[in-house]
C-alpha cells in the first residue's frame, strides 16, 4: 500500500518522484496515456507502461478516490476503479498493458475523478555503489456522465500588502479543468504585471490560489485581465484588482468568460 504520507508528496498532474542522491541505480518506466477517461460508453482503458531502462522493473499499481478540498488534494482507497494486473514485472525495452475499468455507473450529473499510482517496488538486494531510485507516476481517471457540462471558472485578484497579486479561482461547474500558464495584465492598455508557468487541476466546486510576483502592483480598483491557457482552450477574464485584507471569497463571482 502507499502510505498517505507518499501519496502527499505526488505533484499534481503526472508527477514523478525521484529520490535526490547523487549517486544512484534504477529501473525506469514511462507511461501512455497520461491520463484516462471513462464514460458508461467506455469502461475500460488501456495504459501502456514501458521500461526505458536497463534493468528488469517491478511496477505496483493502486488506485484512489480523489478530491480536492480548499485546493488540496484528498485521496482514499476505493474500489470504484481497478487497475489490473495489480503487480507487473517489465523486462528492459518491453511494455506491458494495465487494464484500467470502472465498477460503478457514472454519475449523471457530475464528473468522477480517480488517481491512479504506478509505484516501482525495489529490488530486496542491496546495491552495492549508490542508491536505487524508485519511481511513484501518478495519473488522474476522470469518469464522465453522458452529457459532460463544461467547467465554470470565476476568477479574482488581491492586491497584497507585501506587494504581491494573489490570484484566486474558482470552479463552480461540474467538471475539472486544468490550468496551464496563467498571465495578469492591464486591461487598459495590455501591459503584462506577471506570469506563471503551472500545471494544475481543479476539480468541480473547488478554488484554488496562487501569489504572482509583479514589477509593480497597480491601485486597488484597477481593471485587470487574466489569461490561463486551459486544456479546454485559452481563458480569459476581467476583474477588478481588490485590496487583500484576509477577505473571504465573494458570495457572487465576478463574471469570468472562456
Amino acid at each position: 500500500m502507499i502510505s498517505k504520507q507518499r501519496i502527499g508528496q505526488v505533484l499534481r498532474g503526472l508527477a514523478v518522484v525521484i529520490a535526490p542522491v547523487s549517486l544512484a541505480h534504477a529501473g525506469s518506466f514511462s507511461v501512455n496515456p497520461v491520463r484516462v477517461t471513462l464514460s458508461a460508453t467506455q469502461a475500460v482503458a488501456a495504459v501502456t507502461v514501458q521500461n526505458v531502462g536497463t534493468e528488469p522493473t517491478v511496477v505496483q499499481l493502486e488506485t484512489s478516490s480523489w478530491s480536492q478540498h480548499d485546493g488540496v488534494d484528498v485521496l482514499a482507497p476505493t474500489t470504484e476503479v481497478l487497475a489490473t494486473p495489480p503487480i507487473l514485472t517489465i523486462q528492459p525495452g518491453a511494455s506491458r498493458v494495465v487494464r484500467v475499468g470502472l465498477r460503478r455507473p457514472p454519475d449523471a450529473r457530475q464528473e468522477l475523478t480517480y488517481r491512479l499510482f504506478l509505484r516501482e517496488v525495489p529490488p530486496p538486494e542491496p546495491i552495492s555503489q549508490g542508491l536505487r531510485v524508485a519511481l511513484l507516476v501518478s495519473m488522474p481517471i476522470f469518469v464522465v456522465p453522458p452529457r459532460l457540462p463544461a467547467p465554470v471558472v470565476h476568477w479574482r485578484a488581491l492586491r497584497t500588502q507585501d506587494g504581491r497579486i494573489r490570484v484566486q479561482a474558482t470552479n463552480t461547474g461540474a467538471s475539472h479543468i486544468q490550468l496551464g500558464q496563467l498571465d495578469v495584465a492591464l486591461s487598459a492598455d495590455g501591459a503584462k504585471l506577471s506570469s506563471r508557468n503551472m500545471s494544475e487541476y481543479l476539480l468541480p466546486d473547488n478554488s484554488r490560489e496562487w501569489t504572482v510576483d509583479a514589477k509593480s502592483v497597480p491601485a486597488a480598483g484597477t481593471l485587470l485581465s487574466i489569461y490561463d491557457q486551459a486544456d479546454t482552450g485559452k481563458v480569459r477574464s476581467e476583474v477588478k484588482l481588490e485590496d487583500d485584507a484576509g477577505a473571504s471569497k465573494p458570495t457572487t463571482p465576478p463574471t469570468a468568460s472562456r
